[in-house]
């Protein structure tokens, strides 16, 4: 089954075509404010062929959706609805649906959600301590986010350790611009960093992560801010940016590396919400047998890597430098993973460094979900 999986971003539309195997063909096609380029996504199709079927990436599922879904009219319908849980992301999932969906009209197309792998994770995890009116009217609740690069990353660790997922309790570290944890148990999540919007937990790119609540309230009293102003400050110009001024990780590394204050002061705070996350979610997990790290952070600073798990030694993580050293310049490209163990010999953890390939995982859910028993 031939299956096109369609990822909206900020700035591009994101396109794979995967056979049973592997990718055979990607293409990045614009998609800014104006909308998706219609003539490019229509020439693309046209030249790739038409697939067995499409498998589009949307961010939340609510309550709704705990698994992927055909799209039918009242699948639609009930996606637009969902859109006020996710308003930053939503539309561009739902504007590219409609799109591929216009172009090929006879094609099934499947939903697959980042908030579903999640949707397992305990209601003692799951449920925030405020008012049960307020729970209960907004369906308030952690959904965490990153759940396909989460699922994925976890399946791979266990064909790369060669014991079944069953046995294994694994912390997936999904570190990119947007950046969260899972605790995985016999491949289940049970719990995760990020929570009712993807603004919870670690330090980001230019997100904050987890603030005390309190500030936010004094903020919006002493600098006469309104819930908007404080969410934008949040949400772009916080986290590494706000930190250091870049929001690139490369460029406040290379500053650290020359000795500048704030870039160290980046890192080190980076770090430490990095390393006292790891320990929560292995504390939900019950323990650790694999740590994985995925996502452009995780898959290329070895320094991160390195940073992070000297610090938890305690747990049995313990890594090779010249192997952790050269794992991010084991690919990178589109058609090249990185997927690497970069364990110390005689760990009690393996650690591994996992291509992201949120595709993967859409194409498998597409082909389970159509297949006949």
């Amino acid at each position: 089954m031939r299956v096109l999986v369609v990822n909206a971003g900020s700035s591009s539309l994101k396109l794979r075509l995967l056979d049973e195997d592997d990718l055979i063909r990607s293409a990045d096609l614009p998609a800014g404010t104006a909308g998706i380029d219609g003539d490019a996504l229509t020439g693309t199709l046209q030249q790739w062929g038409t697939p067995d079927a499409v498998g589009h990436r949307v961010v939340h599922g609510g309550t709704v959706y705990s698994g992927p879904v055909v799209v039918d009219a009242a699948v639609r319908v009930r996606l637009g609805e969902l859109t006020d849980l996710a308003p930053l992301h939503q539309p561009k999932s739902l504007a590219a649906l409609d799109a591929v969906s216009a172009v090929l009209a006879d094609v099934t197309a499947v939903a697959s959600f980042d908030t579903a792998f999640h949707t397992t994770i305990p209601t003692a995890a799951a449920t925030y301590a405020i008012p049960r009116e307020w729970r209960e009217r907004y369906a308030i609740r952690r959904y965490g986010f990153h759940g396909l690069s989460h699922a994925y990353a976890c399946h791979r660790a266990a064909t790369m350790v060669g014991r079944p997922i069953g046995d294994l309790r694994i912390v997936t570290c999904h570190l990119g611009a947007g950046a969260s944890l899972a605790a995985v148990v016999e491949g289940r999540s049970v719990d995760t960093t990020m929570g009712f919007t993807p603004l919870e937990g670690l330090v980001m790119a230019t997100r904050s992560g987890t603030v005390d609540p309190g500030l936010v309230l004094w903020l919006e009293e002493h600098e006469h801010l309104s819930p908007h102003e404080v969410a934008t400050a949040l949400e772009e110009r916080s986290g590494l940016l706000g930190l250091s001024g870049s929001a690139d990780l490369r460029e406040v590394e290379a500053a650290a590396a020359r000795g500048e204050p704030d870039a160290l002061l980046a890192i080190a705070v980076y770090v430490h919400r990095l390393v006292g996350s790891i320990g929560a979610m292995t504390a939900s997990a019950g323990g650790l047998d694999v740590l994985v790290f995925t996502g452009g952070v995780g898959e290329h600073s070895s320094l991160v890597r390195r940073l992070s798990t000297e610090r938890l030694g305690f747990l049995g993580v313990s890594i090779a430098a010249t192997r952790n050293s050269s794992a991010g310049e084991r690919g990178g490209g589109t058609d090249v993973d990185v997927d690497v163990d970069v364990s110390s010999d005689g760990a009690s953890v393996r650690t591994l460094v996992i291509s992201a390939r949120e595709d993967r995982q859409i194409a498998a859910e597409v082909r389970a979900l159509l297949r006949p028993a």
